[in-house]
């Protein structure tokens, strides 16, 4: 005899032997026990999660000849037909390649005759959400009130494609993806009937690329076998079949990358490119170790059997806030790889976008290596997550806040300036005090972040060949490097000669930058447009007779 395959040698045959639906298996027993099977089931669920090995056993359960069973014997002429897929009253119908109206109408005909061997006939529709509308429009009556001898069993992957009309008039059971501890010890238990040696760890590799299905997983255990040779499965050979080498490796990035260590992770991504990886699949395991990571710092109980050992030292290692952020540049990274140049050119640059930010909290006193702050030129640049992890939902929130000019904000939002008296001008200064800071922005012709930068600074003065700027503490995001050195280079040119820029961030001043100024005043315009509508003497009447409010939010200053 030819080779069986591992999916059909050890297809349950019994539902004792169905594995993680106990739900569906409860309820199909007790409808066989007491003989009240619905006459139309619709089993749903992914790939290879037992539609038709259940389907297969209700037909058993049908027409064994001991009666209508939940337990069949499994020896009588109608249960081996069965299973040897032989059975002439189990018709399966790939719905797939039989979709017309034509081969329904066959099939109804068909259904009219009483079962030729056993006491059912049974028609297993398959992926039936492929059959079209006719013809899901002319099984609908025999689908309601089929003869007495004919029972009808649908399976579909994804039932919402199915019609409402056909979902009504059937019995739905919806299987469940299953468990990779269960698939693991499944194929664990198949191994040491089958005799073959394996290794833990290489049996939860195959568990892990199964995905949900136990059939996956069985066929990829025939795949391993075969790789193996005969000589035992090993996590490493089945991590070379499976292509997931990177795995280890992935383990020693984020070591590297908790440490700050920079030439680890270097090491860490040539180690990888040895491998040949997939990088998409890289970048989704990155993230689901974070995620993982994540579980156990937050929720210390939540942890699962299933989690890698290399995990917890991980957990207590790092901290919460950079998990956070690196497992969000992890699934920016992974939607971001069809636009990178090369697959592993976009991986290296999330691993080092990684590198680069850290929330300040938890950055260590170290340089740029250690990914916490940088000194350049007298300014202290955050390189922080403000750019990397606020960036996105400050943009929604901006997005669909009221502007300035429709809400009023808190009186806190802009508190009175601390005055302080801002050096005197140097006499030999080269650049002549500007009588409106904006104006001298106008002039220099900043455009995009460098121009913001500059509107939320406010002018401190100028002494010994050194520009004083105060930038605003909420707009700190702004100041970077290169942002700094464009304006430092046209302050330079106006100026005719070198001169160095200094940014403090947070410096009190009586002086009010561009950018608040600006606020202020659509402030002061938002106050006086409020008071003159309460002073409105319709508005007061109105009040005084009806009790109106006026709705918070909805005065805005006239243009």
């Amino acid at each position: 005899m030819s080779y069986l395959a591992l999916a059909r040698k050890w297809r349950p045959r019994r539902f004792e032997d169905v594995r993680g639906q106990s739900h569906v298996v409860k309820a199909l027993q007790h409808a066989l026990e007491r003989d009240r099977l619905h006459p139309a089931i619709l089993l749903t669920g992914t790939r290879g999660v037992g539609k038709t090995t259940l389907a297969r056993i209700i037909a058993k359960g049908l027409n064994c000849e001991t009666g209508v069973t939940a337990q069949p014997c499994g020896i009588c002429s109608a249960c081996k037909e069965i299973n040897d897929g032989r059975f002439v009253d189990l018709l399966e119908i790939d719905a797939a390649s039989n979709t017309g109206v034509d081969d329904v109408r066959q099939l109804i005909d068909n259904a009219q005759y009483a079962p030729a061997r056993g006491r059912y006939k049974v028609y297993l529709i398959d992926e039936v959400h492929m059959l079209s509308k006719s013809a899901f429009n002319a099984l609908l009556k025999t689908l309601e009130e089929p003869p007495p001898h004919v029972k009808f069993i649908l399976a579909t992957t994804d039932p919402q494609k199915l019609p409402i009309t056909v979902l009504s008039r059937c019995l739905q059971f919806n299987l469940k993806r299953l468990p990779q501890h269960l698939i693991r010890d499944t194929l664990a238990d198949i191994l040491a009937q089958e005799e073959v040696e394996f290794e833990p760890g290489a049996v939860a590799e195959i568990a892990r690329a199964a995905d949900g299905s136990m059939r996956d997983g069985l066929s990829l255990l025939d795949q391993a076998i075969a790789f193996a040779g005969g000589l035992g499965l090993k996590r490493e050979g089945v991590e070379e079949m499976l292509g997931t080498v990177g795995r280890r490796t992935l383990f020693e990035i984020l070591e590297a990358l908790v440490r700050g260590d920079a030439d680890g992770i270097l090491a860490g991504i040539r180690k990888l490119d040895e491998s040949a990886p997939d990088h998409a699949a890289l970048l989704n395991d990155l993230a689901a170790h974070l995620q993982r990571i994540a579980v156990l710092q937050l929720l210390p109980k939540a942890g699962d059997e299933d989690d890698d050992p290399a995990l917890a030292p991980l957990a207590k290692s790092a901290t919460p806030e950079d998990v956070q952020l690196w497992y969000q540049i992890a699934v920016l990274g992974r939607r971001d790889l069809p636009w990178a140049p090369d697959p592993r050119l976009g991986f290296e640059m999330t691993v080092l976008r990684m590198m680069a930010f850290r929330l300040d909290s938890a950055a260590p006193s170290g340089g740029v290596a250690g990914g916490g702050r940088r000194e350049a030129g007298g300014v202290t640049a955050t390189t922080a997550a403000a750019s990397a992890a606020a960036a996105a939902p400050a943009a929604q929130v901006a997005a669909s806040a009221p502007s300035p000019a429709a809400v009023a904000p808190p009186a806190s939002r802009v508190p009175p300036p601390v005055a302080v008296a801002p050096p005197a001008s140097d006499p030999e200064s080269r650049l002549a005090p500007p009588a409106d800071w904006t104006q001298r922005i106008e002039s220099l012709g900043f455009d995009g972040m460098t121009r913001q930068l500059a509107r939320h600074c406010a002018w401190l003065g100028e002494a010994g060949g050194e520009v004083l700027l105060a930038l605003d503490a909420r707009a700190k995001h702004l100041l970077t490097e290169d942002r700094r050195a464009a304006i430092e280079r046209a302050l330079a040119a106006q100026a005719g000669g070198e001169l160095r820029l200094v940014v403090e961030i947070g410096a009190a001043t009586d002086v009010l930058s561009p950018a608040g100024a600006e606020e202020r005043r659509l402030v002061e315009r938002q106050r006086a447009a409020e008071a003159a509508i309460e002073a409105d003497p319709q508005v007061r009447e109105f009040k005084e007779s009806f009790g109106a409010t006026v709705r918070p939010g909805s005065v805005q200053p006239a243009e």
